[in-house]
């Protein structure tokens, strides 16, 4: 097996992994995020990965891994949310026969499986606090015992966590052991939201956009209108990259040719909020398909107000007029949100 060298480049890096992974980006808080992994990776430590959903901590471990010396051993992945505490101290740690009902043979667990590779577990805050303190073990000494055997077996693994959970706030809880957080944060790894990643929307979407293009059979690669581009900017994303994956990848299924028009982001949204095509609503609340052009023969004032009134209306019929959450979906704190509805609160109340 052959190493694949990956680089860091000053306009676009694509970290390619084995798996068929690959995270693409060329902004600056992408790039110093791609810095920091490349550091830390040759480093034999436990490396803990925080960050939102969607926002592609798998593909940083995987990069630690293949970017460290154990890259040609063995990387190992386990979702710990999709098991029961029970199931998951088996699959951790392997289990002799009839330990349990249905032991009908010794089997291996997966720290026995990476060995001399790299263990990377997912969604570790909800671990419960028995199997905490058998992987805590297992970091500091290299030994574990097979569900229902007291014979130590050895293992040289390198944990690679993963979670977008408070654990310090689970530590003060006592839901997650102070001891166990401090051994797998060596190093932490903030993995940035795509909000935060300006320039990389419009990358990420049109290489999305080009290889369902491709899946699709279609002759020509899909590309934006300027209105869809923009809405792709101005979108806040909280699903991240998973989002915009999907969102692109809908749109152009449902455009029927190359060019995309329409953004649905919300699929399961109220039907006339299916579709979002830049539409802006007047001072007098009626709505209509408005492009940018339209937008610059207004005054900047009435062109402000009418986008502002646009935005903070979609978001409410989105968040099913939850305005915390309409806040988020805007991007905006609580307070600038309650500001703007306050402010166009008549025109809004109305057209509700």
């Amino acid at each position: 097996m052959k190493r694949r060298a990956i680089g860091v480049s000053q306009t676009v890096s694509v970290g390619l992994v084995p798996s068929g992974g690959e995270a693409l980006g060329q902004s600056e808080a992408f790039l110093a995020f791609q810095e920091r992994v490349s550091r830390v990776a040759p480093i034999n430590r436990p490396v803990l990965v925080v960050g939102e959903r969607g926002t592609g901590k798998e593909l940083a471990a995987s990069r630690l891994h293949y970017l460290s010396v154990r890259w040609q051993a063995p990387f190992l992945t386990l979702n710990c949310a999709a098991l029961s505490p029970t199931l998951l101290e088996a699959e951790l740690f392997g289990y002799e026969k009839g330990a349990f009902t249905g032991a009908e043979q010794r089997r291996m667990g997966r720290f026995e499986a990476a060995h001399l590779g790299t263990l990377f577990l997912d969604e570790i805050g909800i671990i419960p606090l028995i199997v905490q303190e058998k992987i805590l073990r297992t970091v500091e000494y290299g030994t574990f015992e097979r569900v229902g055997s007291a014979e130590p077996v050895e293992v040289d693994v390198r944990i690679i966590a993963a979670t977008n959970a408070d654990l310090p706030h689970l530590v003060r809880e006592g839901r997650f052991k102070q001891d166990l957080l401090d051994r797998l944060s060596f190093e932490v790894l903030r993995v940035p939201p795509l909000r935060e990643r300006k320039g990389d929307i419009l990358l990420l979407a049109h290489h999305f956009a080009a290889r369902m293009g491709t899946e699709l059979g279609l002759e020509e690669s899909p590309h934006f209108t300027e209105e869809a581009a923009r809405a792709l900017e101005a979108h806040s994303w909280p699903g991240n990259i998973r989002e915009l994956k999907n969102t692109v990848e809908r749109s152009v299924y449902r455009s029927g040719s190359v060019l995309i028009r329409e953004l649905v982001f919300d699929p399961l949204g109220p039907v006339h909020e299916e579709k979002a095509k830049c539409e802006v609503t007047t001072d007098k609340g009626s709505e209509r398909d408005t492009s940018f052009e339209d937008l610059m023969e207004r005054s900047l004032p009435q062109a402000v107000q009418d986008l502002e009134i646009a935005m903070v209306k979609r978001a409410l019929n989105r968040a099913r007029y939850n305005q915390r959450r309409a806040s988020e979906i805007l991007g905006i704190t609580y307070h600038q949100f309650r500001g703007l509805y306050r402010k166009h609160g008549k025109t809004l109340e109305k057209e509700r």
